[in-house]
């Protein structure tokens, strides 16, 4: 019969509904709440995310502005456009958009937004935060996936999920929002990566299976047990002559031959894309709220 489709623009569009709960909320109170998106440089697929984040605002009632800079730009002159972001109260999320420019110390750069506006949470402050159990924000594709299960009848409590992948912005710190003692956690995790050997034997044990490599259809139905659940968080495009645009949108696992196999399973594109964009206006609103000491409910 094969696997479950887990619906990621379903799940995410219950959360925005949610979040425009809050931000009505907010707007009663006449407060300006809004993100700021800074964009260094021309790069396209950076200008389509920013204008999917910008679109997502507006469908919220949340304002969104964008400062578009140089790709040549020193870093002391970002430095300072992010300074005056951290100082206006109309801003309540920042977000610096990567890639950089070669020329820009990234770590620098992402400890420069003030951490209470740091609706990325990729600043050091808030990762340490998320790593001992007291979040100030999650992180958007992070908190996505965690929703993603509960949501669709797959708490992780109790089970062995394996994460292949061990960026900063997913592996890692998904792997620290599922070992918590909280909701929507409590699972035991195995960090898997380009070191690891024999990949298969530890992704075959998995009851869930996060893939974050961003490594076109890597895996495939034998490295999966019959029943897991499948999230494919990895997005690359492949030549596909077929296609308008010559090329279509895979994600890190082999779709077919592993839906085959498995209980529940994402698709690419449709299932963890929307939630990031939820779990960040959420996370938005949040500072919003924090800044406006709104209690949430």
């Amino acid at each position: 019969m094969g696997a479950s489709i887990i619906d990621g623009k379903r799940i995410a569009d219950g959360i925005r509904a949610e979040v425009r709960i809050r931000v009505e909320r907010l707007a009663a109170r006449g407060t300006v709440h809004g993100l700021t998106a800074v964009l260094v440089g021309d790069n396209p697929a950076s200008q389509l995310y920013v204008r999917m984040k910008g679109k997502a605002c507006e469908e919220m009632g949340l304002a969104h502005w964008t400062i578009t800079l140089p790709a040549d730009i020193s870093w002391p002159r970002l430095r300072e456009e992010i300074g005056k972001l951290n100082a206006d109260p109309k801003v309540h999320g920042i977000l610096v958009q990567q890639p950089l420019p070669p020329q820009m110390p990234v770590a620098d750069v992402v400890a420069a937004v003030d951490p209470r506006k740091d609706v990325d949470c990729f600043h050091p402050e808030n990762v340490g935060l998320v790593l001992i159990g007291t979040p100030r924000f999650a992180p958007a594709t992070p908190a996505g996936v965690v929703e993603l299960l509960l949501r669709s009848g797959n708490d992780p409590g109790g089970k062995d999920v394996v994460i292949v992948g061990r960026s900063n912005i997913v592996g890692k710190p998904l792997a620290a929002l599922l070992v918590q003692k909280a909701r929507g956690a409590n699972a035991t995790v195995t960090v898997a990566h380009s070191g690891t050997r024999d990949l298969a034997a530890h992704t075959r044990r998995a009851d869930i299976l996060v893939s974050a490599m961003g490594s076109p259809r890597t895996i495939t139905a034998d490295m999966v047990r019959d029943g897991a659940v499948v999230i494919d968080v990895g997005t690359s495009r492949v030549p596909d002559p077929t296609m308008k645009q010559g090329y279509r949108t895979v994600g890190d696992v082999d779709f077919e031959p592993v839906k085959a196999k498995a209980r529940a399973i994402t698709p690419v594109p449709g299932g963890v894309g929307p939630m990031t964009i939820a779990m960040l206006l959420s996370n938005t609103v949040q500072a919003a709220e924090s800044a406006e000491g709104v209690p949430r409910t």
